[in-house]
Protein backbone atom coordinates (compact mmCIF):
# COMPACT_ATOMS: atom_id res chain seq x y z
CA UNK A 1 0.00 0.00 0.00
CA UNK A 2 1.44 3.25 -0.89
CA UNK A 3 0.86 6.34 1.44
CA UNK A 4 -0.23 9.68 -0.23
CA UNK A 5 0.38 12.80 2.24
CA UNK A 6 -2.84 14.55 2.59
CA UNK A 7 -3.44 17.67 4.13
CA UNK A 8 -6.21 19.85 5.46
CA UNK A 9 -7.08 23.42 6.20
CA UNK A 10 -8.88 26.33 6.87
CA UNK A 11 -8.95 29.14 4.57
CA UNK A 12 -10.44 32.30 6.53
CA UNK A 13 -11.42 35.28 4.62
CA UNK A 14 -13.10 38.87 5.31
CA UNK A 15 -14.82 41.34 3.58
CA UNK A 16 -13.42 44.66 3.09
CA UNK A 17 -14.34 47.95 0.77
CA UNK A 18 -11.18 46.76 -1.11
CA UNK A 19 -12.68 43.06 -1.86
CA UNK A 20 -12.36 39.84 0.25
CA UNK A 21 -8.98 38.61 1.85
CA UNK A 22 -7.76 35.50 3.25
CA UNK A 23 -5.07 34.83 5.51
CA UNK A 24 -2.16 33.21 4.48
CA UNK A 25 0.78 31.85 6.23
CA UNK A 26 4.58 31.67 5.00
CA UNK A 27 5.89 28.92 5.37
CA UNK A 28 8.97 28.26 7.75
CA UNK A 29 12.91 27.59 7.93
CA UNK A 30 15.33 28.07 6.12
CA UNK A 31 14.42 27.03 2.51
CA UNK A 32 11.64 29.61 2.80
CA UNK A 33 13.29 32.28 4.50
CA UNK A 34 14.15 34.62 1.71
CA UNK A 35 11.08 33.64 -0.86
CA UNK A 36 7.76 35.13 -1.33
CA UNK A 37 6.75 33.52 -4.75
CA UNK A 38 5.04 30.06 -4.16
CA UNK A 39 6.26 30.27 -0.01
CA UNK A 40 2.49 30.95 1.22
CA UNK A 41 0.09 28.84 1.65
CA UNK A 42 -3.84 27.62 3.45
CA UNK A 43 -2.68 27.12 6.73
CA UNK A 44 -3.17 23.12 7.07
CA UNK A 45 -1.87 20.18 8.81
CA UNK A 46 -1.40 17.15 7.51
CA UNK A 47 -3.61 13.59 8.84
CA UNK A 48 -3.28 9.88 8.41
CA UNK A 49 -5.96 7.06 8.39
CA UNK A 50 -6.91 7.49 11.65
CA UNK A 51 -8.31 11.46 11.32
CA UNK A 52 -10.61 13.14 8.75
CA UNK A 53 -9.93 16.02 6.71
CA UNK A 54 -12.26 18.40 8.38
CA UNK A 55 -11.02 16.95 11.86
CA UNK A 56 -6.95 18.07 10.77
CA UNK A 57 -8.25 21.61 9.36
CA UNK A 58 -9.79 22.13 12.53
CA UNK A 59 -6.93 21.65 14.30
CA UNK A 60 -4.67 23.55 11.52
CA UNK A 61 -1.74 25.03 12.27
CA UNK A 62 -2.40 28.80 13.57
CA UNK A 63 -2.54 27.14 17.47
CA UNK A 64 -5.62 29.24 17.28
CA UNK A 65 -9.64 27.79 17.57
CA UNK A 66 -11.30 28.42 13.97
CA UNK A 67 -14.03 31.77 14.77
CA UNK A 68 -17.51 30.54 14.73
CA UNK A 69 -19.31 29.98 11.12
CA UNK A 70 -20.45 27.61 8.14
CA UNK A 71 -17.54 26.45 6.29
CA UNK A 72 -17.60 26.60 3.20
CA UNK A 73 -16.20 23.61 1.23
CA UNK A 74 -13.49 25.00 -1.62
CA UNK A 75 -12.43 21.00 -2.46
CA UNK A 76 -9.30 18.85 -3.13
CA UNK A 77 -5.70 19.91 -4.98
CA UNK A 78 -2.86 17.64 -5.85
CA UNK A 79 0.45 19.83 -5.54
CA UNK A 80 3.32 19.44 -7.35
CA UNK A 81 5.15 17.25 -4.56
CA UNK A 82 2.08 14.72 -4.70
CA UNK A 83 -0.04 15.93 -1.70
CA UNK A 84 -3.16 16.02 -1.58
CA UNK A 85 -4.58 19.47 0.09
CA UNK A 86 -8.59 19.50 1.04
CA UNK A 87 -9.68 23.03 1.76
CA UNK A 88 -12.96 25.34 3.64
CA UNK A 89 -13.55 28.46 3.65
CA UNK A 90 -14.82 30.11 6.91
CA UNK A 91 -15.32 33.88 6.94
CA UNK A 92 -14.21 35.63 10.08
CA UNK A 93 -11.23 38.06 11.42
CA UNK A 94 -8.58 37.28 13.31
CA UNK A 95 -5.16 39.16 14.24
CA UNK A 96 -2.00 37.84 12.32
CA UNK A 97 -0.32 38.67 16.30
CA UNK A 98 -2.64 36.14 18.17
CA UNK A 99 -1.29 33.35 15.97
CA UNK A 100 1.03 30.81 17.97
CA UNK A 101 2.12 28.44 14.71
CA UNK A 102 3.37 24.76 15.63
CA UNK A 103 7.12 23.65 15.07
CA UNK A 104 9.04 21.30 13.07
CA UNK A 105 12.80 20.19 13.45
CA UNK A 106 14.85 19.16 11.03
CA UNK A 107 18.63 18.87 10.62
CA UNK A 108 20.19 22.49 9.99
CA UNK A 109 22.42 23.53 8.19
CA UNK A 110 21.98 20.27 6.19
CA UNK A 111 24.51 17.67 6.29
CA UNK A 112 25.88 19.01 10.10
CA UNK A 113 24.56 16.70 12.30
CA UNK A 114 23.04 19.45 14.34
CA UNK A 115 19.07 19.84 14.67
CA UNK A 116 17.48 22.97 14.98
CA UNK A 117 13.75 23.54 15.50
CA UNK A 118 11.95 26.41 13.27
CA UNK A 119 8.22 27.34 13.14
CA UNK A 120 5.67 25.79 10.63
CA UNK A 121 4.75 29.38 10.02
CA UNK A 122 7.28 32.46 10.47
CA UNK A 123 4.60 35.25 9.58
CA UNK A 124 0.51 35.52 8.58
CA UNK A 125 -0.89 37.54 7.07
CA UNK A 126 -4.25 38.87 5.75
CA UNK A 127 -4.23 39.55 1.89
CA UNK A 128 -6.25 40.66 -1.15
CA UNK A 129 -7.11 37.69 -3.68
CA UNK A 130 -4.74 39.20 -6.11
CA UNK A 131 -1.76 39.30 -3.73
CA UNK A 132 -2.20 36.22 -2.98
CA UNK A 133 -2.16 34.88 -6.07
CA UNK A 134 0.89 35.65 -6.57
CA UNK A 135 2.26 34.12 -3.40
CA UNK A 136 0.72 31.80 -2.81
CA UNK A 137 1.78 27.73 -3.49
CA UNK A 138 0.60 27.28 -7.37
CA UNK A 139 -1.70 24.22 -6.58
CA UNK A 140 -3.67 26.78 -3.88
CA UNK A 141 -4.61 29.59 -6.23
CA UNK A 142 -7.99 26.97 -6.92
CA UNK A 143 -9.09 27.79 -3.64
CA UNK A 144 -8.88 31.25 -4.04
CA UNK A 145 -10.67 31.08 -7.15
CA UNK A 146 -13.60 29.26 -5.42
CA UNK A 147 -13.56 31.42 -2.88
CA UNK A 148 -13.92 34.21 -5.38
CA UNK A 149 -16.83 32.58 -6.84
CA UNK A 150 -18.47 32.15 -3.51
CA UNK A 151 -18.07 35.24 -2.58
Amino acid sequence: MTYKKRSAGLLLFRRTDGGPEVLLGHMGGPFWERREAGAWTVPKGEYGDDEGPWEAACREELGLAPPDGTPVPLGDTVQSGGKHVTVWALEGDLDPDDVVPGTFTMEWPRGSGRTAEFPELDRVAWLGLDAARGVVVKAQTVFLDRLAEHV
